[in-house]
């Protein structure tokens, strides 16, 4: 994977060029763009204008992997219920203002036809593309973004901020220009807000069409809001209608709405969790063609039948059931057995270039609520102590069969970014030397040899885990939990699904869970909430994340922390690459000091299957923390070649 290199010349100028780009490749008339079959009936009856009309003026051309593809088909998958909504964002979400180019290796436009970047990296506009419709046919423009920015800017529908949206002296200031462009301000430069704005969370700004939701906002619907209210069984007031009915595309709620018109390649059929089978399908007002003119994307429609496990997807595959899928699959120990079927299933492996900071990582909350076990946490010795505790080796042959290595939370050994001292701290399986670290926080024990808290009574931790991406976390948090026995910790173990999960997370009501992290790559720029908590999913320091955000919320961190959040604003303020790359290795630094989580195990990148008449699928597949796979490329090119999907 290439380091991020997005010095303020080079985002000034690859905007301008890859802009020009874009409309020199333009085909030469309107009559020549070409549309799915599906699309010709309504077309011919005058239900739909036809597809020059649905194009805005300068339609992105999308390029492809292999070669121009064919229209018609559907993509099947699987889905799990409580949370797996990221299925969805991964497979057809994640159309921002800009994107990160197939090999992620460049900043290109998207809904924005170009942007500029002020010198002083504080100031950016971006142009976007003139009669760009939403999937009901409304004109998209700067009025939506600015509505966006109304929503955000309301403490009653946006009391927590993200962070990508706010500088050290305060949120961003966004104004219209003009109907198509739109200008993003802060007080102190962010040479990261273009590489965040293609990430994962840029794509706020984009997903609130107005003509649609201020059906749900008091403040536009004094009159017809209290009916709305009242036809919601979810709802008690406007404000939790609005927050159903436009919630974040990385929630439930989002893909719980069918009827919200998107930007995005499909739109759904029916809502996630409503029946056994999720139905998405081709949105006609999609403002992307291939260099031959033909309005994206190929597929007619994706769908995923909702199951109750992971082995369900697998039967799924082996039986041929699945086009594409890389989730809750390219576990290690699946394999072999994948390998076995090939041929029953018709599919093929395609690798993913998946390299997170960490695959399994204990969490401590260090906000916990209860004092005393936030008092035991927060000592860095019982960090220290518990990760000697650890025999990884064993979990890396007996869970991953061989697959990995003993790693802390750290950028990856193939990273620019790669710091061995944070990579490999106390990561030595020493029995001996854990007890000695756990006998300067918790000395005494029980009668059963299980250690004391200060309070005299047992300390115990309980660790919420999910059964999610096929990184048996289940297993793993077992063979965790006997090692910490084995030297008087008490880790009891609850099963939850995603959404509960991090629902409680979130509120900081938990005491421990163990999940994965990004910021394995050059993700770490922008995605570093594992180095410090900064972002929404920071749960191992919810209250101290909230702070980092607004100091009037939250729960003040200590300064060891504090200094985490300075390093962090001197990362995003640097002047070029070589001075941002020198700042984030100090901030890692930083964080490696602090030691504030106690990763498991770095694995190796994992793997997918394709049928075998899917074309366009690249391989390896680039994955790196918020950029929501396979979502920037499946969206637009997959198609099917040879034999027919059933």
């Amino acid at each position: 994977m290439g380091q991020l290199r997005f010095s303020r010349q080079r985002l000034l100028g690859g905007a301008a060029a890859l802009g020009l780009l874009a409309l020199s490749v333009m085909p030469g008339a309107a009559a020549e763009y070409n549309q799915a079959p599906m699309f010709d009936a309504l077309v011919e009856a005058g239900k739909l204008p036809d597809v020059a009309s649905r194009l805005p003026e300068t339609p992105l051309v999308f390029e492809v992997v292999d070669s121009i593809g064919e229209y018609g088909g559907t993509m099947r998958r699987a889905i799990l219920g409580g949370g797996d909504q990221h299925n969805i964002v991964r497979t057809i979400g994640h159309e921002n203002l800009v994107r990160w180019s197939v090999d992620w290796t460049e900043i290109k436009p998207n809904i924005a036809e170009s942007w500029t970047v002020s010198d002083d990296a504080t100031t950016f506009t971006f142009k976007l593309r003139k009669g760009m419709r939403w999937s009901d046919g409304a004109l998209f423009t700067a009025e939506d973004i600015l509505f966006w920015y109304e929503v955000f800017s309301d403490p009653r529908l946006t009391p927590s901020k993200h962070p990508i949206y706010v500088g050290p002296e305060g949120p961003v200031e966004v104004t219209a220009i003009d109907d198509h462009t739109v200008e993003f301000k802060f007080a102190t430069p962010n040479g990261l807000f273009i590489p965040n704005m293609a990430y994962g969370f840029g794509y706020y700004p984009v997903n609130y069409p107005k003509h649609y939701l201020t059906q749900f906002h008091a403040d536009y619907n004094p009159d017809g809001i209290q009916a709305l209210i009242d036809a919601e069984p979810a709802a008690n007031d406007w404000i939790s209608l609005f927050t159903l009915k436009a919630g974040h595309m990385h929630t439930p709620a989002f893909w719980q709405n069918p009827d919200r018109p998107t930007l995005h390649p499909w739109k759904l059929q029916n809502a996630y969790g409503s029946a056994d089978r999720l139905v998405a399908e081709r949105n006609p007002y999609f403002w992307k063609v291939d260099a031959e003119g033909n309005q994206l994307p190929y597929l007619d429609r994706i769908t995923w039948d909702q199951v109750e496990d992971p082995e369900t997807i697998l039967l799924k595959a082996f039986n041929g059931e699945i086009d594409y899928m890389n989730r809750h699959l390219g576990r290690p120990a699946n394999r072999a057995i994948l390998t076995d079927n090939m041929e029953r299933g018709k599919y093929r492996f395609f690798d993913t270039n998946d390299l997170p900071s960490n695959g399994a990582i204990l969490m401590l909350n260090l906000n916990n609520p209860d004092p005393v076990k936030n008092e035991v946490v927060n000592n860095k010795d019982f960090r220290v102590g518990l990760s000697h505790a650890v025999n990884r080796q064993e979990i890396i042959d007996l869970i991953y069969f061989g697959s990995g290595r003993a790693a802390q939370t750290a950028p990856q050994p193939v990273s620019p970014l790669y710091n061995e001292r944070m990579a490999k701290q106390f990561t030595e399986y020493d029995p001996d030397l854990a007890n000695e670290y756990l006998d300067k926080v918790l000395p005494e024990k029980d009668s059963e040899g299980f250690r004391l808290g200060p309070d005299g009574e047992r300390f115990s931790l309980v660790f919420m885990v999910a059964d999610v991406f096929g990184a048996q976390f289940p297993d793993v948090m077992e063979l965790v939990a006997i090692h910490a026995a084995d030297v008087g910790l008490d880790f009891q173990i609850r099963m939850s699904d995603r959404a509960r999960l991090q629902e409680l997370a979130s509120a900081a009501q938990h005491d421990a869970y163990i999940w994965n992290c990004a910021g394995g790559q050059s993700d770490a720029y922008t995605s570093p909430e594992c180095y410090l908590p900064f972002g929404t999913a920071v749960f191992w320091a919810p209250e101290w994340a909230r702070w980092g955000v607004d100091p009037d919320t939250g729960t003040e961190p200590p300064e060891a922390v504090k200094a985490l959040f300075t390093q962090y604003d001197l990362v995003k303020a640097a002047p070029n690459a070589e001075v941002r790359k020198s700042e984030m290795e100090a901030l890692l630094e930083l964080s490696a000091d602090q030691f504030l989580t106690v990763g498991l195990v770095q694995s190796d990148p994992a793997f997918g299957v394709a049928r075998n008449n899917v074309r366009n699928v690249p391989d390896p597949l680039p994955i790196s923390g918020q950029l929501w796979y396979p979502s920037p490329y499946v969206s637009q090119m997959y198609y099917e070649g040879g034999q027919s999907l059933p």
